[in-house]
């Protein structure tokens, strides 16, 4: 699992390093892709394969599926971690996140997020409401 946060920088070339603990489960390489929020989301070969087939599963005839498929696949790209535990975000997916020098690295459970430091600021004041959650989260019925 995809557990915690870490900051680390991204060089000149785009390389950002990644946690001891998630390399171990990028031993066959993952997917970069544009996350849903403003950040990048990297999958496993295993989990993205599963969101491959699930979102090919969904009508071409309907706007939003084809949207979805765009956003998805049209901004992904397979990476590997090298010798020096890193992997090279591609600059179009930078862009995207709004990464410059710094990154979070979030897990999120089957996959992790690539956040710029800025935006997971915002994000985490919305996560740190517990009316807010508690209202969101209600119909998710969550067993302990």
């Amino acid at each position: 699992m995809f557990l915690g946060q870490f900051e680390h920088s991204i060089d000149v070339k785009g390389r950002l390093t990644i946690p001891a603990r998630f390399r171990e489960l990028m031993d066959n390489g993952a997917y970069i892709t544009q996350g849903l929020d403003p950040n990048l989301m990297v999958l496993t070969p295993p989990s993205f394969q599963r969101l491959y087939d699930r979102v090919n599963e969904l009508s071409m005839t309907d706007p939003t599926s084809r949207q979805l498929k765009r956003l998805i696949f049209a901004n992904a790209a397979p990476v590997n971690v090298d010798n020096a535990g890193r992997i090279l975000i591609p600059q179009f997916l930078r862009q995207i996140a709004n990464l410059d020098s710094n990154a979070l690295v979030v897990g999120v459970g089957k996959h992790f997020e690539i956040w710029s430091p800025g935006l997971w600021v915002e994000q985490t004041k919305s996560l740190n409401d517990p009316a807010a959650n508690a209202e969101r989260f209600i119909s998710l019925d969550l067993p302990i």
